[in-house]
């Protein structure tokens, strides 16, 4: 999966920062500072905000876990408040919201 940021700009200032670490020229902790300032952050989701995203992009429950590469029977525990998505998933939801469903087809 390609990285997602926050606008083109900030794209070009990751990747240049990016290549001066892999010379050796900037260090990991300024790396991983850059990575913060650059890539879309990842919040948590409610659940009616979960089921609000998913009825935006017009899905059944079984299609939007198929997208998100989940269960349709943890999709709905999300959408219910019994679990709540995270790491990969819940940056892909991040993704869905900010760019689409398309965005991780």
């Amino acid at each position: 999966m390609t990285n997602q940021y926050k606008s083109e700009a900030l794209a070009a200032a990751h990747e240049a920062a990016l290549g001066l670490a892999e010379a050796g020229l900037m260090s990991k902790r300024t790396m991983r500072k850059f990575d913060e300032m650059c890539l879309t952050p990842v919040e948590d989701m409610a659940p009616e905000d979960i089921r609000a995203l998913r009825l935006r992009e017009q899905a059944s429950q079984a299609v939007f876990a198929r997208y998100l590469n989940v269960t349709t029977g943890l999709v709905s525990q999300w959408e219910r408040g019994e679990k709540r998505p995270r790491g990969a998933s819940l940056k892909l939801l991040t993704l869905v919201a900010k760019n689409g469903l398309g965005a991780v087809a």
